[in-house]
């Protein structure tokens, strides 16, 4: 016989934005999320520092200074390993995310900012390149967990009504963490030779605020109803999360949810792809996961300085120019968070695609245009600003938050392992191959990126439904619309194992499931 819990009712549904669920959203993204844009800016600026340290270390090593191509290798070991250590955090989230939660992830993931952080720091007084290529993997590791588990936390304890407004803070927090590199980087504040070490660990910071506040917060309710069975850790947190809404009509959805279930058991990935009844999600998440890195948002961030150059701005002002850029990204991420939950999630991703593909066919355009209208020079500049607002706009975070409302329970974390594992090698092979394919293409390589941007925005339309509002459950049915009779199959088998209805106390029925009881741990 199930223990009879007490929820207290109330006639709310739809949740509003509470202190606890604003505070969460904010912690979890400024120690995770945003040091995921300070890694990818912040060696940029003491490119030139790094490389003589690297250089003057070898000499006192070997008595020889490194010749021109190994000092570029190992550069470019320092800016790559970050992918690499992104691609393995990715890869392993899924493990972590079932035996610690999620909140328990992005807690217990911090140490290793501490370490990087430690690493880097201290890499200038030991002697030791190692150390900063070390530290830099360390910090790809971090930042692959955080993008897959921050948006997966945010996305289970927000209200349906809320999830894409909180579901896109990450996003802004990344475009703020691009900024921070870009201005710390000046020559006015860390951008002088002596502090390099002290720019490259400066992200212990917001980690050590999270540390010491995210602890306090309970964990996802989602996860302690339907992996722990905790009913009661599932209301406490929900009432640290909610205020004045319908919360036994939240239990139930969850319950819903777990009943229809096959297995309480998180799905491996292997078993992911296999599962011929989430198929359609699947290849929507390696859709979207690819099309957002393949955009060339990165080889656009990374030529910046050069558009911009040719654009005539002078060359002292340009880091400063470039750091307006970051100013954009915040805007439009924020453009993106107030309205997700008024225009929804196809429309942010289906607008910034297309803007990003226009823009990018407007670059190749200009650049061949340009020696013969010095007006083309501008025409490009506003052409970057525009892929980078419709980037930051819906493709910057939007497929985060879509990963984790395409799926139920038992799939999130295998789907979380397949779109980071596609994100992080897309943004690696972009990395690898633009070069390359700028040296053959010219400024034609901006049309492979427009196509593809264009693609994707197609895609999205003609497959993805409007997840905006509706519950996880809803969403899958939504799919399964696309394969009847899979559907019909669903269907019967909801209505055999449809729950009974709480009490009008609150108490749950003797019939439904049971549950084990243990205290609350935040």
């Amino acid at each position: 016989m199930a223990e009879e819990v007490l929820i207290p009712p109330t006639g709310k549904i739809n949740p509003h934005l509470t202190g606890s669920l604003l505070a969460v959203a904010f912690l979890t993204s400024f120690g995770s999320s945003m040091l995921y844009g300070y890694n990818l800016a912040v060696v940029n600026s003491p490119a030139v520092y790094i490389k003589d340290f690297y250089n003057k270390t070898a000499l006192s090593r070997n008595g020889t200074g490194l010749n021109g191509e190994t000092l570029t290798l190992m550069y470019s070991l320092t800016v790559s390993v970050f992918a690499i250590g992104g691609l393995l955090g990715s890869l392993i989230v899924g493990v972590l995310v079932t035996r610690f939660g999620r909140k328990g992830t992005v807690v217990k993931t911090t140490v290793l900012v501490f370490i990087a952080g430690s690493l880097m720091g201290f890499s200038r007084i030991c002697g030791s390149p190692e150390m900063v290529i070390l530290g830099r993997f360390i910090t790809g590791i971090h930042s692959g967990i955080s993008l897959s588990v921050v948006p997966m936390y945010l996305g289970e304890i927000a209200p349906k009504n809320l999830r894409g407004f909180l579901g896109l803070v990450p996003s802004i927090f990344i475009g703020t963490g691009v900024f921070a590199a870009q201005i710390l980087g000046l020559q006015e504040l860390l951008g002088k030779e002596e502090h390099w070490p002290l720019f490259l660990s400066v992200v212990v910071v917001p980690t050590f605020v999270q540390l010491m506040l995210l602890p306090w917060f309970p964990e996802s309710p989602r996860y302690l109803l339907i992996e722990k069975h905790n009913v009661h850790a599932t209301i406490t947190a929900l009432k640290w999360y909610r205020a004045n809404c319908n919360i036994q009509a939240e239990i139930e959805e969850m319950q819903e949810e777990q009943r229809s279930l096959s297995s309480l058991e998180t799905l491996s990935v292997w078993n992911l792809l296999l599962d011929d009844t989430v198929r359609w999600q699947v290849l929507s998440v390696v859709v979207i996961n690819i099309g957002m890195q393949l955009s060339g948002i990165d080889a656009i961030w990374f030529y910046t300085n050069d558009i911009f150059k040719n654009a005539g701005i002078p060359t002292p002002e340009i880091p400063y120019t470039t750091a307006g850029t970051g100013v954009i990204e915040i805007i439009a991420g924020l453009i993106g968070c107030f309205t997700i939950e008024k225009l929804g999630r196809r429309p942010l991703m289906v607008g910034g695609f297309t803007i990003m593909g226009i823009c990018s066919a407007g670059i190749t355009f200009t650049l061949i245009l340009q020696t013969h209208l010095s007006l083309m020079r501008y025409v490009s500049v506003c052409c970057v600003v525009g892929i980078i607002a419709g980037f930051c706009i819906g493709p910057a975070g939007v497929p985060f938050l879509v990963t984790a409302e395409l799926f139920k329970q038992s799939h999130r974390p295998a789907a979380y392992i397949v779109g980071g594992s596609l994100n992080w090698l897309s943004n690696f092979t972009v990395g690898f191959v633009f070069p390359f394919l700028q040296m053959s293409a010219g400024s034609y390589c901006y049309l492979v990126f427009a196509s593809i941007c264009l693609s994707v925005a197609v895609y999205v339309y003609a497959v993805i439904p409007e997840t905006k509002n509706k519950t996880f459950m809803e969403i899958s049915r939504l799919f399964s619309k696309k394969q009847p009779v899979v559907e019909t199959q669903s269907l019967l088998l909801l209505e055999q194992l449809k729950l009974k209805k709480m009490n009008g106390y609150g108490g749950l029925e003797h019939h439904s499931l049971e549950f084990e009881s243990s205290s609350f741990v935040p």
